[in-house]
C-alpha cells in the first residue's frame, strides 16, 4: 500500500531477495522497454502508445487528463465531479480521519460519510494543486550557477529558481509555483499550479474495509482492499467549480484493457550512478532500516497501552511499518548481485559510449569519477547530517514547528505577507499526542547520543547533563507549542523572546546553529558537486541516447501506460482480477483477515462477483496513490493504492513481466457506497444510477 511515500508489504526474506533477480531484466537506456516510464505530460510517448494498444490519444485527451488530476499532501488524486470531489485513497485521508476523532468518535475504526455537504469536515493542512502550466526554463537554471561551485553555486541556483517561481506565480495565492529539476539536473520545468486551501472530508471507510489482510497483504496480490476516499476542494467557503474532471465509469475493466495511471510518483533512482547506489546499500538504506525498526518497535509498545494509545499510534505506525517494508525491498534489490551486474552493465554500456566521443568527453570530462568522490564526502557527514538536520526531532510534530518558528525569526527577508502566511500554517487545529511526541524526541535524543558519541561536541551541547529521557520530558511536558493561539503569537516574536517563553523552542534556539552548520556542509560539499556531476551524466544520456527518455520521479505530475494483465512467476499464474466475493472467503475472523463490521452486516446485499482489485502493467511508484486508474476514452475506472511484490524495487528498475500496479476498482467503490456504505449523495454526484 502506497502511504504518503509508499505503502508496501510483509514479505519473506526470500521472497525479497527474488525481487532483486526479477529486476535485473531492464529496459536499454535508449528507449522505454514495454510499458516502462513515469513521463512527463510534456514528452508523453503519445505515437508509441497509439500504435501499441490502437489508442487516439492527442493533446486535448492529454491536456483533460492533466487537468483533472490532483496532488494532495504525499499523494495522488482526481477531480470526478463539476463540484470539486475528488477521489483519492483511504490511506491518503486517513491522516485527517485521526486528526478529525477524538476519543469519543474514531472516524478511523468506524469510517466516516457526511451525509450533507454540511457535514463535510475540513482537514488540517490538506491542499489540493493542479497542475495548469508547464514552462523549461533550463537555460536559465543552469546559467545562474555558471563557473561556481559549492555553497556560491547553490545560493546563485536557489535565488534564480526562486526569482522564476515568484515571477510566474506574481504574488496570487491561488496559485503556487514550483521549479523541477528532472533527469538529475539535465532539465528544469516550472510547473505552475492552481492551488486550493480548502479541502474537506467527504468519505473514508472503516480502515478494517480499507486495509483488509493488513501487512500480510501488503504489497501482495490478490488483494481484498477498498482503498478509497473522497475529499472536496472548496473555495470561498464553497464547492470548487471543477469543470474539467474524470467521468465515473461504474463499469471493471477487463483482461488486456489498456490502462492510464496519472498522478505524482514520490522518487526513483533509476538514474543514479553505481557509486551512488553503492553509499545507499552500505549507508544510508541500512541506518535508516535499523532506526526505523527501532522506532516502530517503541511506538508499537505504546499502542498497546490501552485504547487511546492505539487510537492515535494507528497512522503513525501505519506510515512506519510500511516505509519500513520500502526500505527493506530497496536494500533486498541493490544487494542482489544479478540486479546490481545489470546496473553496472548499464553503466559500463554509457561511458563506453561516451569515450568513443572526445567532443563529448572533452564536453563533459568524467562525471561518474566526480560523483564517485562525493560518496566518499557524503559518507563522513551523513550521520552527522542526519541526526542534527535531515531527521531531527524524530518526526516530532512539536520539534518541527519549533524549528519553523526559530528559523522564521532569524529570517530577516520574510515579509508581512509570508509571515501572515506562516501563522496560519502553524496556527491550524491539530491534535497533538504529548505521548507520542515524548517516545519521538526521546528516541532521537538517545539515537543522536548513540552515532555521534556522548563525547561529541553537540551532543553535549544538546544534552547537557540531562539524560534524552530526562530532556524529553522535561522540553515535552513544559512546551506550549501545543496551543494554536500560542504558535500564531509566536511568529512575531524574535529568537530571544522565543527561548525565553518556551524550553522547547530554547532548546531548538540554543542547538540550530549546529544544525544549519552541518547542512549548509552537505549542501555545499554533496549537493553542489552532485547538481554538476548529474547533468554531465545527464548531457551523456541525451547525447547518446536522445530526449525519448523519461525522468526520475519527483513528486511532479507523470503519466504511464500499460494494460490489465496478472502475471507468472516460478511456474505459478496470478490472475489480474479479485472479487468482493472473494472478501469474504479470505475472512478467517481473525485480525488482519477479519470482516469490518459494515461488510459483516451487509453481506447479503453485496454482490459478490464485481471486480473488487485489479493488476496493471503500469509503472508506479510511492506518491502514486490515490491516482486515477482511466481507460481510453479517459473515464476513471479505479484508483491506484499498491504495487505488487515484484515491484518493490521499483526505485532501481522496472520489469515489465513481474512489476504490477494494484488498483480498487471503481467498480467496487460503486458497489460499497450502494450496500455497504449507503451514499446515495455521492452516487448521484459521480452519475450514477
Amino acid at each position: 500500500m502506497m502511504l504518503r511515500s509508499l505503502r508496501s508489504a510483509v514479505a519473506t526474506t526470500a521472497s525479497l531477495a527474488a525481487v532483486g533477480g526479477a529486476m535485473a531484466v531492464m529496459a536499454a537506456p535508449s528507449a522505454a522497454m514495454a510499458d516502462e516510464g513515469m513521463w512527463t505530460f510534456d514528452n508523453f510517448p503519445v505515437q508509441t502508445v497509439n500504435q501499441k494498444y490502437g489508442t487516439h490519444l492527442d493533446q486535448a485527451w492529454l491536456d483533460r487528463l492533466r487537468l483533472a488530476s490532483v496532488r494532495i499532501s504525499g499523494c495522488s488524486a482526481s477531480f470526478v465531479s463539476p463540484e470539486g470531489l475528488i477521489l483519492t485513497n483511504w490511506h491518503c485521508v486517513v491522516g485527517c480521519s485521526q486528526e478529525l476523532s477524538n476519543p469519543q468518535q474514531d472516524y478511523v475504526k468506524n469510517g466516516f460519510t457526511a451525509r450533507t455537504r454540511e457535514e463535510e469536515l475540513r482537514c488540517p493542512g490538506q491542499t489540493a494543486e493542479v497542475l495548469t502550466e508547464i514552462v523549461d526554463v533550463t537555460a536559465r537554471v543552469q546559467a545562474a550557477g555558471q563557473g561556481l561551485e559549492g555553497a556560491a553555486f547553490n545560493a546563485a541556483r536557489q535565488a534564480e529558481i526562486t526569482k522564476i517561481q515568484n515571477e510566474a506565480c506574481a504574488g496570487d495565492d491561488t496559485f503556487s509555483c514550483q521549479v523541477i529539476s528532472l533527469y538529475r539536473g539535465g532539465q528544469y520545468s516550472l510547473h505552475k499550479f492552481r492551488k486550493y486551501d480548502d479541502v474537506r472530508l467527504v468519505f473514508a471507510p472503516e480502515n478494517q474495509a480499507a486495509f483488509f489482510g493488513g501487512d500480510p497483504d501488503n504489497f501482495n496480490f490478490p488483494r481484498y482492499a477498498l482503498d478509497a476516499g473522497f475529499l472536496r476542494a472548496y473555495e470561498d467557503g464553497k464547492p470548487a467549480e471543477t469543470p474539467t474532471f474524470l467521468k465515473w465509469n461504474p463499469e471493471a475493466p477487463k483482461e488486456g484493457d489498456v490502462t492510464f495511471v496519472s498522478g505524482n510518483p514520490g522518487s526513483t533512482s533509476r538514474l543514479l550512478t553505481m557509486s551512488q547506489l553503492e553509499r545507499l546499500r552500505d549507508q544510508q538504506l541500512p541506518v535508516t532500516l535499523i532506526q526505523n525498526s527501532e522506532l516502530r518497535g517503541r511506538l508499537l509498545e505504546y499502542s498497546l497501552t490501552g485504547d487511546e494509545a492505539k487510537r492515535v499510534s494507528f497512522d503513525p505506525v501505519f506510515g512506519l511499518e510500511n516505509s519500513f517494508k520500502v526500505y527493506y525491498g530497496q536494500q533486498a534489490a541493490l544487494t542482489d548481485p544479478e540486479f546490481m551486474a545489470a546496473k553496472r552493465a548499464e553503466e559500463d554500456e554509457l561511458r563506453a559510449k561516451v569515450a568513443a566521443d572526445p567532443n563529448l568527453v572533452q564536453q563533459i570530462g568524467d562525471p561518474w569519477a566526480d560523483l564517485a568522490r562525493v560518496q566518499t564526502t557524503a559518507t563522513e557527514l551523513y550521520l552527522p547530517y542526519r541526526q542534527l538536520e535531515a531527521s531531527a526531532g524524530g518526526g516530532s510534530q512539536l520539534y518541527a514547528w519549533a524549528r519553523t518558528l526559530i528559523r522564521a525569526a532569524k529570517n530577516p527577508t520574510m515579509t508581512e505577507a509570508q509571515r501572515a502566511r506562516l501563522s496560519e500554517a502553524v496556527g491550524a487545529e491539530t491534535p497533538v499526542s504529548t505521548d507520542m511526541e515524548e517516545i519521538r524526541m526521546r528516541y532521537w535524543l538517545s539515537k543522536t547520543r548513540e552515532y555521534l558519541t556522548v563525547d561529541n561536541p553537540q551532543v553535549k551541547a544538546m544534552l547537557g547533563r540531562e539524560s534524552p529521557e530526562a530532556l524529553a520530558d522535561r522540553l515535552i511536558s513544559g512546551t506550549k507549542l501545543t496551543d494554536p493561539a500560542f504558535r500564531r503569537q509566536a511568529v512575531g516574536m524574535t529568537v530571544e523572546q522565543l527561548s525565553a517563553a518556551d524550553p522547547l523552542l530554547a532548546f531548538v534556539a540554543g542547538n540550530d546553529q549546529a544544525a544549519r552548520a552541518i547542512a549548509d556542509r552537505w549542501a555545499a560539499e554533496v549537493n553542489a558537486p552532485t547538481a554538476r556531476a548529474a547533468e554531465k551524466v545527464a548531457q551523456a544520456r541525451f547525447a547518446v541516447y536522445g530526449t525519448n527518455q523519461y525522468p526520475d520521479a519527483t513528486f511532479s505530475l507523470r503519466l504511464s501506460y500499460g494494460d490489465v494483465r496478472g502475471w507468472t512467476y516460478r511456474g505459478v499464474t496470478v490472475p489480474a482480477f479479485t472479487y468482493m466475493g472473494g472478501l469474504y472467503e479470505r475472512a478467517t475472523g481473525s485480525e488482519p483477515f477479519n470482516l469490518a463490521q459494515a461488510f459483516a452486516d451487509n453481506e447479503s446485499k453485496v454482490n459478490k462477483e464485481v471486480v473488487y482489485d485489479f493488476a496493471s502493467t503500469n509503472d508506479i511508484i510511492g506518491g502514486n496513490s490515490g491516482s486515477p486508474v482511466v481507460n481510453a476514452d479517459g473515464e476513471v475506472i479505479g484508483a491506484a493504492f499498491d504495487g505488487n511484490i515484484h515491484s518493490i524495487g521499483g526505485a532501481y528498475g522496472y520489469d515489465p513481466e513481474l512489476n504490477r500496479t494494484v488498483s480498487v476498482s471503481t467498480a467496487a467503490i460503486t458497489e460499497a457506497l450502494r450496500n455497504v456504505y449507503p451514499n446515495p449523495r455521492v452516487l448521484e454526484e459521480l452519475g450514477v444510477r
